[in-house]
């Protein structure tokens, strides 16, 4: 668990706190393997027995004060006895991780029964969109066959398709079998036979090690939809062009009954894996791409507050029906054409999966994405829970989860990587003041979480296999104690730029789906006018899609992923999406300057001739026009430039797009965006183009207003 403040040192009171200007908060990424200084948990058992406080239930950690028969609590201040079994354990200190580090990953003991080991078995299903083309399909072909490869032995795997009709596939047999329903057109339709009826869930999900063959072969029978197959059940409109075919909303909602039928007993967590070429607009969930246009201008309407919010509550409900369930869903769209993800997101997000956007076939890295995603460790049936001394308390909390309708301060997550980051803001309960003659503050962080384990079993030929599971609930706590600031300087000299960029983010991500994108940008504006009215230094917060206008070509559905994407992001991370990392080199294999400013002049000054920019969903590697002939384009496989862009391409939660660029023959138009320190970004000189210095120079002249 990694757990990083905006401020190293907490502002004393609040009037502190509105001077400095600087976002109180922190960032929190809790299955991560180790904390914020690269250390792993301290490891024990009995999670179960680990001490409490009568008060505020905050667990006992190594800032409590410990007698022989009580203990305080570090949190709230009260006194607590210790029970028999606790009073024996803590006898013996060096057994107990809980007296030896502030940070413990403890196990919790299940009921051991062989009904825990079938329930484990990892369950896998992906629903193809038959409405495309076939180009979409070889694309989600590939990524399945990837996605094969990276499951491990004894997961259970379905496949279903959905156009006008859902289709279940059978590959247990020596010839895959697909069985179909029909989706009754009407947009709140009831299937006419459960799937269940269509085909038992247990022929459906088949043994991934016995099966990946007939899968592949399934695979290969999935071809696009035609006009005249839909003619019948979708709705022909005056002009003659068939209305609706995409039944995406009744597939995933009969999906999620199907799945839910035997919750518990197959599987713990189902993973969902939507693969969306378009709209849904058939069926359940049908979804009205038509508001997307030139209409707002001629109504004199906003268009990015009117494309922000969701156009229907449908896809929000189900994915609480998918929670109770045990049913995670990501969607991969893969598309070009309004789809309208402000509604389809909460079906992901709000189900502890993912949101992805691929503008088209021809460079997506879908197949590298999903194999990474199921080649990584996550954690599911997540309790995350903050507490705080009783000075501050938690403003709001960001990130992909649902609250708990009755405890405050408890998110659930149901489904959770290593890379998945979760922020708060505090602020001061009561008006209350950190005083200098009382306890420092303190935050205690608790993460419960299950996992799947392999469990290795000899078959009859001797050889080991892990084609049984157990599942494994474990209890991570960490507890951080902080220092006050004595004077403003403390408090700038603490802060963490990073994490105060993702609060910052998370505040806008806000603001605009309340109020629109204009109000986002006077958040951030109103931000920086008060932090450099009080501090010259100010963090570069720079131009980002996320708050360009409608009309400045920002598509709808691009925000809304990047809003996602971010909001899951850890602060380094997110930094470097928000504000690209520049460095030169020499040669292929020799590093020139490890950092410029994102502009021309920084290019021209620096004399480099190759320049490698990292923008964490793009990486660009651009040669300047001036570049010596002689240089290899593009770079040598075993140079050093190379050995970087691949260590980065490993370490990323997503797999990045990567250009090479020759300057003067290619087009530069990707690299040359990124110059956001320019006067204007573009080069058109056009002044609403605006360029970070000149975005700078307008706040430092409210300033000026702001002082006087």
């Amino acid at each position: 668990m990694a757990v990083r403040a905006s401020v190293a040192c907490f502002p004393v009171n609040s009037e502190a706190l509105e001077t400095c200007g600087i976002p109180w908060g922190i960032a929190v990424t809790p299955f991560s393997a180790v904390d914020e200084r690269g250390n792993p948990p301290a490891r024990g058992s009995e999670g179960h027995l680990l001490p409490r406080c009568d008060s505020c239930w905050a667990y006992f950690n190594t800032y409590c004060e410990l007698d022989q028969w009580t203990w305080s609590c570090a949190i709230c201040g009260s006194l607590n006895g210790l029970t028999s079994h606790a009073v024996s354990r803590y006898s013996q200190p060096e057994s107990c991780p809980e007296l030896s580090s502030s940070f413990v990953d403890l196990e919790i003991p299940g009921d051991g029964s062989e009904e825990g080991m079938t329930q484990a078995r990892p369950v896998y299903v992906a629903a193809v969109d038959l409405c495309s083309s076939e180009e979409f399909l070889e694309l989600v072909k590939s990524s399945l066959l990837a996605a094969l490869e990276a499951l491990a032995p004894g997961s259970l795997f379905g496949l279903v398709t959905f156009s006008h009709k859902i289709g279940l596939y059978d590959v247990q047999g020596p010839i895959p079998v697909v069985k179909n329903v029909f989706i009754p057109p009407e947009s709140d339709g009831q299937l006419p036979v459960s799937l269940e009826d269509v085909m038992p869930l247990l022929a459906f999900l088949a043994p991934v090690e016995t099966c990946k063959d007939q899968i592949a072969t399934a695979l290969d029978t999935l071809k696009p939809t035609t006009s005249w197959e839909r003619s019948t059940p979708t709705v022909q409109g005056l002009d003659g062009m068939f209305l609706g075919g995409r039944g995406f909303g009744s597939a995933m909602e009969a999906l999620v009954s199907y799945l839910s039928s035997d919750y518990g007993n197959t599987f713990a967590l189902a993973r969902v894996f939507a693969f969306l070429s378009g709209p849904p607009d058939y069926g359940a969930g049908q979804l009205d791409t038509s508001r997307y246009g030139e209409q707002y201008a001629s109504k004199g309407e906003d268009a990015d507050l009117a494309l922000l919010p969701e156009q229907t509550p449908f896809y929000k409900d189900l994915a609480v029906v998918a929670v109770q369930a045990g049913v995670s869903v990501d969607i991969f769209a893969v598309t070009n054409e309004y789809t309208d993800l402000a509604s389809l997101k909460f079906l992901s997000i709000n189900s502890g999966g993912s949101l992805f956007l691929y503008a088209n076939t021809d460079d997506s890295t879908l197949p590298q994405d999903i194999y990474r995603m199921l080649s990584r460790p996550y954690a599911f049936g997540c309790l995350l829970r903050l507490r705080t001394s009783s000075e501050f308390k938690t403003g709001n909390a960001y990130g992909h989860f649902f609250p708990d309708p009755q405890y405050e301060n408890v998110q659930h997550i149901i489904c959770c990587n290593s890379f998945a980051t979760y922020t708060y803001d505090f602020e001061f309960a009561n008006n209350d003041v950190f005083s200098r003659h009382t306890d420092p503050p303190v935050i205690q962080i608790a993460f419960q979480y299950s996992i799947v384990v392999p469990n290795e079993m000899q078959n009859d030929a001797g050889l080991v296999s892990a084609a049984r599971y157990s599942l494994k609930r474990r209890l991570r706590v960490k507890t951080l104690q902080f220092t006050t600031a004595r004077s403003i300087n403390d408090l700038y000299d603490s802060v963490d730029p990073e994490v105060v960029l993702s609060i910052l983010v998370h505040k806008v991500n806000l603001a605009s789906l309340e109020k629109g994108v204009r109000e986002g940008r006077l958040l951030i504006h109103d931000w920086l006018v008060i932090l450099l009215s009080q501090y010259h230094d100010a963090y570069k917060l720079v131009r980002s899609p996320l708050l360009r206008f409608h009309e400045e070509g920002v598509h709808p559905d691009y925000r809304i992923y990047l809003q996602c994407l971010f909001s899951s992001l850890e602060p380094s991370s997110l930094q470097c999406a928000i504000y690209p990392v520049l460095t030169s080199y020499a040669t292929p294999d020799k590093q020139a300057y490890p950092r410029h400013s994102l502009s021309r002049a920084a290019l021209v000054k620096s004399g480099s001739p190759i320049f490698f920019l990292d923008a964490f969903t793009n990486l660009i590697v651009y040669y300047s026009s001036t570049a010596d002939s002689s240089l290899p384009f593009p770079p040598p496989h075993d140079c050093l430039l190379r050995t970087t862009i691949n260590r980065l391409k490993q370490e990323r939660s997503i797999t990045p797009k990567l250009m090479f660029i020759r300057g003067g023959h290619d087009d530069a138009t990707a690299f040359e965006n990124h110059l956001m320190e320019d006067k204007d970004v573009d080069g058109t000189g056009l002044p609403s183009v605006t360029g970070f210095f000149t975005f700078l120079e307008e706040i430092a002249s409210d300033v000026s207003e702001n002082i006087k």
